[in-house]
Order: C-alpha cells, then structure tokens, then sequence
C-alpha cells in the first residue's frame, strides 16, 4: 500500500500530465475502447465491465454492451454464466467483438477441470472463451492450470491466467507452469497499485478488480481525485479509471445504471 504522501506526488504528477496531452482526451463522442496486447498477441479491451453480485445479469450485461463495452467479466462462483450467456445472444454483437472471461471458482483435479471449462462453454453458449483465470490459489492450482494449457494449446481458450495470486504466489506459480498466465487479476485502485506485483510480472497483464476500493477509505470523497476531477470537468471514478488504464492497467468496473456505465465509459 503506497504512503499518502506518495499517492498525492503520483497523482499531482498524473494530472499534469492530463494537461499536457491531447485537448481530445475526455471527448464527448464514444470513441471504441483501446486494446493491450497480452503475452500471446492476443488483444483485450483495457476497459471492462464486472458482473459479480449483480441483482439482473442479463439486462446489466445488455446495458453495458449497448454502451460500448466488450469485455465481460464473470466467473463460476457468481452464478451468473449462463445469464451472461444470454444476453451476448440477445444483443446480437459479433463475436468477434466480444471478450468474454470466466474464472473457475473452486479447487479441482486436471480432469475435473476439463469438465468444468466444457460446463462453462455450455452456460455461456460459447465455442470457445476469450480468457479463463483460475479465481484463487488452490491446492491443485498447478493441475487445473495444466488442464487450462491444454484446451489453450486445442483453440478452445483463447488466452489463460489467473487471479488473486500475491508476489509470492505468482513467482512460485510461473516457476512450474509451461505457459506463462497472460492476466493476473488482483484488487487494484488508487490507492493500491500492486507496486511489488507489477515489477515481477514483466510478462502478464495486471486486470484490476475493485478499482474505485469498493468505495472505502474514502475513495470517492478524496480532496486530491475531486480537484483532479473538477479540473479535467470529469468525476472522481472517469479519473481513478484513466490513472490505471494510463499505468496498463486493465480493469473492470461495475455498476447497475446504465447512466453510470456510460459515464465511466467516457473515461477517455
């Protein structure tokens, strides 16, 4: 956790930096969300849309696409696969267009994990998915990953990673794994920059879960994000989004208005 003083000189730093791009940086119109490269030349949208513990997935989801996202973030444990599922089909975006991740949720052997990523691809209705992270460190994280290079290295993942895995976790994961995770998503904000995690993941992209501190230690009442905010005429989560997209950072806010989706969509 960076000090205060550091937060405040790297967002003091930040925001001059707003001033000196393009005019062009918040623009009004909806320009389409730019895309990283991971590890395998696969591209992900750096800005997605989470979908843990919502009250309607299917009309959220529908929401967030008819606003311009295309990443969707779900996972086994939220229980909401199959209503993800849905509203891709209702929408009627191209696939192409998509970017679909699921994480799966609960410790399983190598063959139990195959079953598990074909469970997945039924409720989805998908042929294949975008990115599968394994959602936590588990006793046999190591087998459920090998399952995951499989079906990675047969088509049917398009990239693989992880989550919630600490420095310590991540270095002794990726010393026995074939194929390094392209993601490792973690809680990441503001206020948590995963400064130590970042330096040692030189070839995995850090996704960010809970950007805006699920709104604790007083993220959105912060003096030094509202006078950054006010000064570029944005709100205090459109700044938290660009200070972690302009550092690499994936992440993938949340929220059940429409209006707030297309808000926080307009980080640029």
């Amino acid at each position: 956790m960076q000090t205060r003083r550091e937060f405040i000189s790297n967002l003091v730093k930040f925001s001059g930096g707003l001033v000196l791009m393009n005019s062009n940086l918040f623009a009004t119109n909806k320009p389409r969300i730019p895309s990283v490269n991971l590890n395998n030349g696969v591209k992900m949208p750096i800005l997605g849309y989470g979908t843990y513990d919502l009250s309607d997935t299917t009309k959220c989801v529908l929401d967030a696409l008819s606003v311009g996202y295309r990443l969707i973030d779900t996972a086994q444990m939220y229980g909401n696969e199959e209503e993800v599922g849905e509203a891709l089909r209702m929408s009627k975006v191209p696939l192409h267009e998509l970017f679909i991740t699921t994480k799966l949720s609960q410790n399983m052997s190598y063959k139990e994990t195959l079953k598990s990523i074909n469970v997945a691809l039924k409720k989805l209705k998908l042929e294949y998915i975008d990115l599968l992270l394994i959602h936590g460190v588990y006793s046999d994280s190591k087998q459920m990953y090998k399952a995951m290079e499989e079906l990675y290295e047969n088509g049917v993942l398009r990239a693989i990673g992880i989550s919630n895995f600490t420095t310590k976790k991540y270095v002794d994961f990726v010393k026995d794994v074939k194929i390094t995770p392209m993601i490792n998503q973690m809680e990441t904000h503001v206020f948590f920059m995963q400064k130590e995690l970042r330096a040692v993941m030189k070839d995995t992209r850090l996704e960010a879960w809970s950007p805006f501190a699920n709104g604790k230690n007083g993220y959105f009442s912060n003096l030094v994000l509202d006078g950054i905010a006010k000064k570029h005429g944005k709100n205090i989560a459109q700044i938290g989004l660009r200070y972690l997209i302009q550092n690499g950072i994936i992440a993938i806010p949340k929220t059940t208005k429409k209006k707030q989706n297309d808000r926080k969509y307009r980080y640029f």
